[in-house]
C-alpha cells in the first residue's frame, strides 16, 4: 500500500470523526429495550439443588414471556459473569446457556467479565452488534451463583477483582477493607459523617420493601441496625459497619435489546407507539488502573476525586443530550457500600465533592424526593449477584421508563441514569435509558 493511498484513507476516517478522543459522528441505529426479567434475588439456588445454568435459564424464559418473543427470534446472546469458575467451577457459560435452549444452537454467545460491571460490559457488546447492523434482537443475561459457599470463601473469591498479591493481602474481607480505605480518604479530605452513610442504607432498605424481587424485602430492621452499637451493627473491617455493606446473592437478570427497525415492527404488531418504547439514549465507559492506591494518589490532583468516574457519567449525559444529572427523573447507582453511593452522588455532579450530605439531609434522593436514587433498593436493598447487577440496573431503568415498576414506580419517569462500577472504581459504566419526548 503506497503512502498516498494510506493518507487518503486516513483523511476519509478523519472527516467522519471529530477527533480520536471523541465518538465518531456517523449515524447509528438506536438500541431499544423491549423488556426483560430477573430472578427473585432472595432465592438460594444451591439449596434447591440447581446450578448457574438454571438461574440463567429462569431469567431468560421470564424475559421471553415479558416481551412476548419467541426464543427463535434471538440472534445473539451476551452473558455477564464475574466468578463462575471460582464459586461453582463452571466456565463456558455461552455453551451452558445453549444447553438449556438447544433451539438456539449455532448462534453466537459470549461471556464478559469486569467484576461488578460484567453485566454492563455484556450490554456494550450487544449494543455494538446492533449498531453495526449485524443483528436485530440480542439478549443480555447477567448471572451469578454465590450463596453456595461460606462468607469467608466468598470474600476470597471476590477478591480476584483487586490486584492479587499487591493490595488488601492482610484483609479478611478485601472489598470491605478497600472501600474502608476509600471512606478514610474521603474522611481526611472532606469529612464524612456516619449518620449520612446510615441514611443511605436506610433509604435503600426502605425502597427494597416495595420491590417484589429484592433480597431484603422481608427483612425487619430497626434504628439500632443503623447505629454505632458494636453488637447490633458491628464493624466488619476498617471503619465500615454491617449496615454499610451490600450483600451478595444468587441471581440473574435478562434484557432484550433490539434495532430501531425491529422495534418499529414490534411496536406496530402490538399497536403501541414506538415512542413508548425505552431505548439507550446515552452511555459512558472508562477504566482506571486496578490498584486503589494509584487512584487515590491521583485523586488529590483533581476536582473530582475519581475523574474517570465523573467522565463516564458525563459521556452518558452528553450522548443523551441531557445537560445535568439533576434533569434525570431517577438514578440507579452502584451502592456496593454506602460510601460508593455517597461518592457517586457527587460524581453525577449533583453536589460538589464532599457535599453529598446536603441532598441526603434534604431528602432529594428519597423515594418521594425530587431525584429518587435506587428506587429498586439498589445493591444494598435489592441484592448484588455481581455479574447480574449491571443488567438488573438496566432492567429497572426500563421498568421505570415503561411505567412497569409497580410499587416502586417513580411518577412520570422519562429518563433514568445508571452507574455501574467494577472493583475499586476500576471499571465504570454509565447509561441513560429514556424514551422520545411526545
Amino acid at each position: 500500500m503506497n503512502t498516498l493511498f494510506k493518507f487518503s484513507i486516513f483523511v476519509k476516517i478523519w472527516t467522519h470523526c471529530s477527533s480520536f478522543n471523541s465518538p465518531c459522528k456517523m449515524k447509528r441505529t438506536k438500541v431499544y429495550l423491549l423488556g426483560g426479567a430477573q430472578t427473585d434475588f432472595a432465592t438460594n439456588w444451591s439449596r434447591k439443588g440447581l446450578g448457574i445454568g438454571a438461574i440463567m435459564a429462569d431469567s431468560f424464559e421470564r424475559a421471553m414471556d415479558a416481551t412476548e418473543l419467541e426464543v427463535s427470534e434471538v440472534d445473539s446472546v451476551h452473558i455477564g459473569n464475574f466468578v463462575g469458575e471460582l464459586f461453582c467451577g463452571q466456565g463456558q457459560l455461552g455453551g451452558l446457556f445453549l444447553q438449556h435452549f438447544p433451539q438456539l444452537a449455532g448462534i453466537p454467545t459470549v461471556r464478559h467479565e469486569a467484576a461488578c460491571a460484567s453485566g454492563s460490559m455484556a450490554t456494550f457488546a450487544a449494543m455494538r452488534e446492533i449498531e453495526a447492523g449485524y443483528y436485530d434482537v440480542v439478549a443480555v443475561t447477567g448471572v451469578e451463583l454465590m450463596r453456595n459457599v461460606d462468607g469467608q470463601t466468598a470474600s476470597k473469591h471476590l477478591g480476584a477483582a483487586a490486584w492479587i498479591g499487591e493490595e488488601a493481602e492482610e484483609a479478611m474481607y478485601p472489598w470491605v477493607y478497600l472501600f474502608s480505605e476509600i471512606k478514610d480518604y474521603y474522611q481526611n479530605c472532606f469529612g464524612v459523617e456516619d449518620v449520612h452513610l446510615a441514611a443511605i442504607a436506610k433509604t435503600n432498605y426502605a425502597n427494597a420493601q416495595r420491590n417484589p424481587n429484592a433480597q431484603t424485602r422481608k427483612w425487619q430492621l430497626g434504628a439500632a441496625d443503623f447505629g454505632t452499637d458494636d453488637t447490633q451493627n458491628p464493624i466488619v473491617e476498617g471503619s465500615l459497619r454491617k449496615s454499610d455493606c451490600g450483600r451478595i446473592t444468587d441471581g440473574s437478570a435478562t434484557i432484550i435489546l433490539a434495532s430501531e427497525e425491529y422495534a418499529k415492527n414490534y411496536a406496530t404488531q402490538r399497536n403501541i407507539p414506538l415512542e413508548s418504547l425505552p431505548y439507550i439514549k446515552g452511555w459512558g465507559h472508562s477504566t482506571a488502573p486496578i490498584e486503589l492506591k494509584y487512584k487515590l494518589n491521583h485523586a488529590r490532583k483533581t476536582t473530582y476525586p475519581f475523574p474517570h468516574l465523573h467522565g463516564a457519567i458525563q459521556d452518558a449525559l452528553t450522548r443523551a443530550k441531557i445537560a445535568n444529572a439533576s434533569d434525570l427523573d431517577a438514578i440507579e447507582t452502584h451502592d456496593c457500600f454506602t460510601i460508593s453511593e455517597y461518592i457517586a452522588l457527587e460524581h453525577f455532579g449533583l453536589t460538589a465533592a464532599g457535599e453529598a450530605w446536603k441532598i441526603i439531609e434534604d431528602d432529594t434522593i428519597s423515594f418521594s424526593g425530587s431525584l429518587p436514587v435506587n428506587p429498586s433498593g439498589g445493591l444494598i436493598g435489592a441484592g448484588h449477584p455481581v455479574g447480574a447487577t449491571g443488567v438488573r440496573m438496566l432492567l429497572d431503568a426500563y421498568k421505570q421508563v415503561a411505567g412497569k415498576a409497580g410499587d416502586y414506580q417513580v411518577e412520570n419517569a422519562q429518563n433514568i441514569g445508571i452507574l455501574n462500577i467494577g472493583g475499586s472504581f476500576t471499571t465504570v459504566a454509565s447509561f441513560v435509558v429514556g424514551k422520545e419526548e411526545r
